[in-house]
Formats: structure tokens, sequence, C-alpha cells
């Protein structure tokens, strides 16, 4: 039998709120970047003052809320896009300094054979817990191979994201043990740790399809982005663009395995599983580690 999910009766919203003003701040220019709102307005809107919106968004991102919207303003780099530029390059042509050395999160992975994948999680036993992150809640999942799952709730809606995982393994065993997942959250949104030398060891649940494509995604660097088409033909299935639409949807491992990276025809950021401000939210982080490296 199943092990019934605990209820959460701890307090996890970000301390002062700092997500959920970042967050809006994101929302906005991404609705409202034909404008080019300016920082007094953005301030204006939320009740903050010019001054501290920009010191609270730039220790958050590393850059200014006008640097993030240069950094993903996509419409405006279209014709970028469409000479074949990868996506943060654009960005970064748009204002941002270039790029220096890379970081990243170095991984070492395992696959779940077809029979365990077929079982639905039967034998698995899963703990689970709920830690803060720069973009929100963080539900952390991990086995005793690995890191096994990693989704993004606002406050609220944790047991949502609880269930959506669950879902895809309905027949494991799970355990709430926020102790065992801690050092899993610190270390993979801490980019001092991400070291080749000590990989994170990750465990990935899928068919063989989704498999192969979510070690595609694994393969794009930091600071560059492909399409699905270009993913497609890496793994030998240059028609299957719709599949690995669904597979990278089905990435149980946000933000370690880069799904964020992936992009729909002529450079469209196209949906995520875990919102698209999300998605804009992560690239621009990613964004802002590369401007510090450079």
């Amino acid at each position: 039998m199943n092990a019934e999910p605990a209820i959460l009766e701890r307090d996890i919203t970000p301390t002062g709120g700092d997500y959920e003003i970042v967050r809006r701040v994101i929302e906005k220019i991404s609705l409202d970047y034909r404008n080019q709102p300016s920082l007094d307005s953005l301030a204006a809107e939320l009740g903050e003052t010019p001054t501290g919106l920009q010191k609270l968004f730039t220790r958050w991102a590393g850059l200014s809320p006008k640097a993030f919207l240069q950094a993903v303003t996509l419409d405006h780099a279209r014709r970028l896009l469409d000479a074949g530029m990868p996506l943060l390059e654009t960005s970064l042509e748009l204002g941002m300094s270039g790029p220096g050395r890379l970081h990243d999160l170095f991984v070492t992975h395992e696959a779940i054979s077809p029979g365990e994948y077929k079982a639905r999680g039967a034998g698995l036993t899963i703990r689970y817990g709920y830690h803060l992150s720069p973009f929100g809640i963080a539900l952390v999942m991990v086995t005793e191979r690995g890191l096994a799952g990693l989704a993004f709730a606002d406050p609220g809606e944790e047991q949502v994201a609880f269930e959506d995982m669950r879902a895809r393994w309905p027949n494991a065993a799970y355990i709430e043990d926020a102790a065992a997942t801690a050092p899993y959250a610190a270390r993979i949104f801490d980019p001092a740790r991400w070291r080749a030398d000590q990989p994170l060891r990750i465990v990935l649940i899928g068919t063989d399809f989704q498999i192969r494509v979510w070690e595609a995604l694994l393969r794009i660097p930091m600071g560059r982005a492909r399409a699905y088409s270009d993913i497609a033909a890496e793994i030998g299935c240059p028609a299957a663009s719709r599949a690995v639409g669904a597979a990278v949807g089905a990435n149980p491992l946000s933000f370690v395995v880069p799904c964020h990276r992936a992009l729909g025809k002529s450079g469209a950021l196209t949906g995520y599983h875990w919102g698209l401000t999300r998605k804009r939210a992560i690239l621009g982080w990613e964004a802002a580690q590369l401007q510090r490296a450079a």
C-alpha cells in the first residue's frame, strides 16, 4: 500500500516574498515588453521604490530589470534567431557582456530498466521534501540511487505538484523526508558546487524514447538552446519532433535535465510544465551566471 503524503504544516514561503516580487516583474516584462517598461513604472505597479526593486532584483538575478528585459525579450531578437544564433547568445547580443567560461551542472546518471518503468514505480521508495529555490518552492524527490524528481510550485500549490509527480510512478512508496532531500536541493541551486569531479547522481525513470530525449537535453550547455527538430535528428528520429516535444514536457527532473533550453520552431519558447514565466526566470538566471563568469 502506498504511503499517504504527509500534510505540509510549516511555512516555506520565500522570506519577504522576494520570489513573488521577482515573478511579477518577469511576468510584467514578458507581457509588456513592446512598451519597454521602465524601472519607475515597474516599481509603482508593485508598490516598491525604484531603488528597492533594483536592489532586490539585482540581488536575486545578478543583473538589473533592464538587463533582464534585454535577456529575455525574444521577439526583439527574432532576426538574430532566424539567422541561427543560439537563444542566450542572442540575449547577450542585446546588451549583456559576452560569456567567458561556462558553468553547468555536471551529472552522472543511470536509467531505470524498461521492466522497472512498466511497473510504474513498484518496489521503489521515493523520499521527498520541499525546499526554497531561486524559482519558488522546489519539490525534490530521491531514491537510494540518486535524484529522481525535481518540480516547482508556488506557495499553496505544493500538494498539486506532489500529486503531479506521484502520478508518474503511482506504485512507488512515498515518504516525506526533507532531511534526506535537503543536500540535493543545496547542491542543485548553488553554482559553486557544480563540479565535474563530484557529479550529481540522477535517476531517469521513463520510456526508452523519453530517456534518449532527456540524455540529449543533458548535452545542451548552459547558454545554448536546441530546437525540438534538432533534438529529434540527434537521437536518430528526424520525423519525431512532436514526440520529442512530448518527452521534453514529461521531463521529471526540471532544471537539472535542462528542458528549459529546448525551443519550438523558429526559436519560440513554447510551453513549460512548470509555467512559462518560470522558464523565462530560469533562462535569465542562467544568463546571470554566465555574466558573472565572464
